[in-house]
C-alpha cells in the first residue's frame, strides 16, 4: 500500500510540475508577444523617399475601427480615412517625401471615401510633387484613384475595368417558397425596398427608379472626375466605357486610360528618374501606415478647448459589445454622455458612415445627441459614404449637416420582418405545434404559430406609428412640415448633391468643413480634436476578447472571414446583420455594391 501511495504522489507531483512549467511557458509567450505587440520601433523616413499606397485593407473612417488580425506580429495599424488624408497632407510638405507611388488593383472603399482620398492626392500634386500609379489590373475603384496620377502605368497583359456602374440585388422569395417559409413583412414608405428580396422576385418600379437615379448621379461624378484628370472629354470617356476599351492593355493605352504599358521594375525606374536617382540605386519606399506612425499627426496638447469627433460607422445595433466597426447604442450613449459632461469639449462633430439599423438603438443615440445640444454643445454632422435611414435618424437634429456629393443618404422609412416556419416544420420535417393560451395574443410573436389578421394589423400599425415619429423628427430638425418631409421620404434614397437641393443636408463638404462649422458655432478659434470611440490594436482586441468568453471566438471569426472575403465582406456582413435583426428597423435595403 505504501508503494501505491508513493507512486500516486510521484505521478501527481510530476503532473503538477508539468502544468506549472506549461503555465510559465505560456506566460512567457504571452509576455514576449505583448512586448512585441506594444514596443513599436519608429520607422526612419529616409531622404528621397516615396510614399506607397496599396489599399490592401478596407478603409474605415477611424484608424483600427475594424476587426484586426490578432496575431499580427508586425502590429500594422489599419489607417482610417482621416489619418490617411492627414498623412498625405503631411507628406506634401515633407522634403524627404518626393512623390507617391500607388500600387493598387482593388480599393475597398465607398464612393465618398474614394473621392476624399482622390482630393487629397490632387492636393499633394499641387505642390509640384509626382504621383505614379502601377497595377497589373485596375478595378473601377482603383482606377478612379489612379487616374489622378501624372503617370498611370499598366502591365502589358493587364486591363482597366472601366465600363460604368451597375447595382445588382439578390432576391430570395423563390428559395423561401421552396422551403415553405412565409415572411411576414411590414413596412412604411413605397420606396422602402429593404423587404423586396423577401416578397418579390425582381425590383419594384419605385426601387428601379431610385436606383437608376442615384446610380446615374454617382456615375456622372465618376466620369467627370476621371475626364478632368485624364484630359479626355466626358462624351468620349462614356464611349470608351460603352465599348469597354479597357478590356485589354492595348485598348487601355489607345483610349488614353493609361499612359504606358510597363512592368513594375520599369515603374520603379520611372520613379527613380523623377527623383534623380540612377537605375542601380535603391529606391526608398515607405508605406503610408509606417509614415503616419513616424510623422503623421502633430498634437498640440497646450490647447485647452476641444472639439470631439465621434465616428459612427457601421450598422446601428442594440447593446454595448460587438466587433469594432458597428454602432452599439449603449456604447455610443456612454461616449456622448462623457463628452456632454466634459467642460473642455466645446462642440461635437458626428461623422456618420452607416446604413442604419435598429430603430430603438437609433432613438437612444438620437436622445443623447439632443441632450448634448441642450447642454450648450453645438452638434455638426459630417456624412461619409452612407448616412441613410437610422444613420439619418441620428443626424437629423444636428445644428448643421454636411455631405459629400456622392454620399448616399435619406431612406427615411422603417420595416419589420418575421419568418413564419410552421409550414416548413410541418411539410419538410413533419413537426407540428399546438398551444394552450391564457389570452387572445398569448402565443403572438412566435414563428411557429400563424398571426391573426388583428395581429398583422397591430404590427403594421406600430410600423406606421414609428414612421410618423421619424417624419416628425426630421420635420422638426430640418424646419419643414411633416407633409414636406413625407414627400421626399417614403424610404427613398438620395445622393448628396440632390439631398442638398431638397433640404436633407445644409451643404456639401467633408470633415474639415464640419469642423470649421462646429468651431464657428461654438465661438472658438483655436482648438484641438479628440476622437471617439477609442480604438485598440489587434493584440489589444485579442486580450479584450480573451476576457469575454464567447466573444473570443466571435472576434477571431470576424477577422478570419473579413480576411478571406476581402472586398466581398460587406455583402456577408449585411446578411449577418439581417439575420441578427431585432424589432423595427430603419436601414438601407441592401449593401450598396457597385460593379
Amino acid at each position: 500500500m505504501s508503494q501505491f501511495f508513493k507512486f500516486m504522489f510521484a505521478s501527481c507531483l510530476g503532473t503538477a510540475l508539468a502544468l506549472l512549467l506549461l503555465l510559465f511557458i505560456g506566460i512567457g509567450w504571452i509576455s514576449s508577444f505583448a512586448t512585441s505587440a506594444t514596443a513599436k520601433d519608429k520607422v526612419v523616413v529616409k531622404p528621397n523617399s516615396v510614399l506607397e499606397l496599396d489599399f490592401k485593407h478596407m478603409i474605415p473612417e477611424k484608424t483600427n475601427n475594424v476587426p484586426m488580425d490578432p496575431f499580427d506580429i508586425e502590429r500594422k495599424d489599419v489607417l482610417g480615412l482621416s489619418d490617411m488624408v492627414a498623412a498625405i497632407g503631411r507628406a506634401k510638405e515633407d522634403p524627404d517625401i518626393k512623390g507617391i507611388y500607388i500600387n493598387a488593383t482593388y480599393v475597398m472603399a465607398g464612393k465618398a471615401t474614394s473621392a476624399v482620398l482622390r482630393d487629397a492626392l490632387q492636393d499633394f500634386r499641387s505642390s509640384g510633387k509626382f504621383v505614379v500609379s502601377y497595377a497589373n489590373y485596375y478595378t473601377q475603384g482603383a482606377y478612379y484613384l489612379a487616374s489622378v496620377a501624372d503617370s498611370v502605368l499598366l502591365n502589358p497583359v493587364g486591363a482597366v475595368d472601366f465600363r460604368g456602374l451597375s447595382s445588382m440585388i439578390a432576391f430570395y422569395k423563390g428559395m423561401l417558397d421552396k422551403l415553405d417559409v412565409q415572411m411576414k413583412i411590414f413596412y412604411a414608405g413605397k420606396f422602402k425596398s429593404a423587404t423586396e428580396p423577401y416578397r418579390l422576385d425582381k425590383m419594384s418600379d419605385e426601387n428601379r427608379l431610385q436606383i437608376r437615379e442615384y446610380l446615374t448621379a454617382l456615375n456622372d461624378l465618376f466620369v467627370q472626375d476621371i475626364a478632368k484628370s485624364r484630359n479626355i472629354p466626358e462624351a468620349e470617356l462614356r464611349q470608351i466605357a460603352n465599348r469597354f476599351d479597357g478590356r485589354s492593355a492595348e485598348g487601355s493605352l489607345q483610349s488614353r486610360l493609361v499612359d504606358r504599358l510597363a512592368y513594375e521594375d520599369e515603374a520603379f525606374d520611372l520613379i527613380k528618374s523623377k527623383i534623380g536617382l540612377d537605375k542601380k540605386e535603391k529606391l526608398s519606399r515607405i508605406s503610408i501606415e509606417d509614415y503616419f506612425d513616424s510623422r503623421g499627426k502633430k498634437l498640440d496638447l497646450s490647447t485647452k478647448d476641444k472639439i470631439a469627433v465621434v465616428y459612427a460607422e457601421g450598422t446601428i445595433m442594440d447593446g454595448d459589445k460587438g466587433e469594432p466597426g458597428d454602432i452599439y447604442d449603449e456604447k455610443y450613449v456612454k461616449i456622448l454622455r462623457k463628452i456632454r459632461q466634459d467642460a473642455s469639449v466645446k462642440a461635437i462633430v458626428l461623422r456618420i458612415n452607416s446604413p442604419g439599423g435598429s430603430v430603438l438603438a437609433s432613438e437612444n443615440i438620437f436622445r443623447e445627441v439632443e441632450l448634448c445640444k441642450q447642454a450648450g454643445k453645438p452638434v455638426v454632422v459630417s456624412m461619409g459614404d452612407l448616412a441613410a435611414s437610422g444613420g439619418y435618424y441620428i443626424a437629423c437634429h444636428a445644428d448643421s449637416i454636411f455631405a459629400e456629393e456622392n454620399t448616399i443618404t435619406g431612406s427615411i422609412g422603417v420595416f419589420g420582418m418575421i419568418p413564419m416556419l410552421h409550414n416548413t416544420m410541418k411539410n419538410k420535417l413533419g413537426i407540428t405545434f399546438d398551444t394552450v393560451r391564457t389570452g387572445r395574443h398569448s402565443a403572438f410573436g412566435t414563428p411557429f404559430v400563424e398571426f391573426s389578421q388583428e395581429e398583422d394589423a397591430m404590427i403594421q400599425g406600430r410600423i406606421e406609428a414609428v414612421y410618423d415619429d421619424f417624419l416628425e423628427k426630421v420635420a422638426s430638425g430640418r424646419k419643414k412640415t411633416r407633409e414636406q418631409v413625407h414627400e421626399i421620404a417614403q424610404g427613398r434614397v438620395w445622393p448628396g448633391k440632390k439631398a442638398k437641393e431638397i433640404g436633407l443636408v445644409d451643404d456639401l463638404g467633408g470633415l474639415d468643413r464640419a469642423l470649421s462649422a462646429a468651431a464657428k458655432l461654438a465661438g472658438v478659434e483655436k482648438y484641438r480634436t479628440t476622437e471617439y470611440p477609442r480604438t485598440k490594436t489587434g493584440f489589444e482586441q485579442l486580450l479584450e476578447q480573451l476576457t469575454r468568453n464567447k466573444d473570443t471566438d466571435d472576434g477571431i471569426k470576424a477577422w478570419l472571414i473579413r480576411s478571406e472575403l476581402g472586398e466581398m465582406y460587406p455583402m456577408y456582413k449585411t446578411m449577418r446583420d439581417i439575420r441578427q435583426m431585432k424589432g423595427i428597423q430603419a436601414r438601407l435595403p441592401y449593401e450598396l455594391i457597385f460593379n
